[in-house]
C-alpha cells in the first residue's frame, strides 16, 4: 500500500489558544483523526467548551488554563501531560494576537506583549515538549500557526508580521536541530479566516473587496480548511515533512497585497 496513515488513534496532541477561533477548530479536528488533546489557554471557561466537544468524539480532553508567556505555567503544563498521558506526539502552536497599530504609534508595551504571546510562548513550550519528544521513539510533531504576513507585507501590524516571520524562520532551525530526534517541525500560514480575532474587519465591505482583490479563490477561508493541513502534518502522512511552511492562503502569497 503506498496510501499512508492520516490516522491519529493512540496519539496525543496539545492546542495552546484552543479556546475558541483557529484553536478549538484545530482541537475539535485532531481528536475527530483520532487523538487526545490536551487545550491550552488563559480562559477555563472557553476550554470547557471545546473539552465538552472533543469527549463527545469519544476521545480525551485536558483542560489546562494556561498563560503560555510564563515559563512556569507551561512547565506545569507539559509535566501534567506527561504524567497523564505519558508521552507527547504532537504540538500545535496556535496562541497569538494583533494591535493593528500603525509603525509610527506602536508602543513599548504592545510590542512586547505581541512578541510574548506570539513568538516567545511558541519557542517556550515547543523547547518544553521537544525534551519531552527528543527521549520518545516515535519522536514528535510540532506545528506552528503562521501567517501570511510572515511572507509578504500587509498594509498594518509591524510587530505581528515580525512575530510572524520570526516564527517561520524558527520553524526551520528547530527542524534543522531537532530532526536527528525524528521530531518534524512545520508551519502552516493562513490568510483570511472567520474567527472572533476578524469578525469585525470582516463585516468592513470595502476592506472585504480589497482582501478577495488579492486572493485567486476569491472568497474567506472556512476554518476547516485549515484543519486537514494540520492533521495532515501531524499524521503519518506527513513524515517525510519538516521546516516547511505550508501556505493556506486561497493563493493570496502568489502576489500580495
Amino acid at each position: 500500500m503506498f496510501l499512508p496513515s492520516f490516522d491519529l488513534s493512540r496519539k496525543t496532541a496539545i492546542v495552546t489558544g484552543a479556546g475558541r477561533g483557529i484553536g478549538r477548530a484545530l482541537a475539535i479536528g485532531l481528536a475527530e483523526a483520532g487523538a487526545d488533546v490536551a487545550l491550552l489557554a488563559r480562559t477555563e471557561n472557553d476550554l470547557t467548551e471545546t473539552a465538552g466537544i472533543i469527549e463527545k468524539l469519544g476521545r480525551k480532553a485536558l483542560i489546562l488554563p494556561t498563560d503560555v508567556t510564563k515559563r512556569d505555567q507551561i512547565h506545569t503544563a507539559i509535566a501534567e501531560i506527561e504524567a497523564k498521558w505519558g508521552k507527547i506526539d504532537i504540538l500545535v502552536n496556535n496562541a497569538g494576537m494583533n494591535i493593528r497599530s500603525k509603525a509610527l504609534e506602536v508602543t513599548d508595551e504592545e510590542w512586547q506583549k505581541i512578541m510574548d504571546t506570539n513568538l516567545k510562548s511558541a519557542f517556550m513550550i515547543s523547547q518544553e515538549a521537544g525534551r519531552v519528544m527528543k527521549n520518545q521513539p516515535s519522536g514528535g510533531k510540532i506545528i506552528n500557526i503562521s501567517s501570511v504576513a510572515g511572507q509578504v507585507a500587509l498594509r498594518t501590524g509591524v510587530v505581528y508580521a515580525a512575530t510572524k516571520a520570526a516564527l517561520m524562520q524558527m520553524t526551520k532551525v528547530l527542524a534543522m536541530e531537532w530532526g536527528q530526534f525524528g521530531i518534524n517541525v512545520n508551519s502552516v500560514g493562513p490568510w483570511y479566516f472567520k474567527t472572533p480575532l476578524t469578525e469585525k474587519l470582516l463585516e468592513d465591505e470595502a476592506y472585504v473587496k480589497d482582501i478577495l482583490a488579492v486572493t485567486p479563490l476569491k472568497r474567506i477561508g472556512e476554518l476547516e480548511e485549515l484543519v486537514g493541513p494540520v492533521v495532515f502534518l501531524s499524521s503519518d502522512a506527513g513524515n517525510y515533512i519538516t521546516g516547511q511552511t505550508l501556505f493556506v492562503d486561497g493563493g493570496m502569497t502568489i502576489h500580495g497585497f
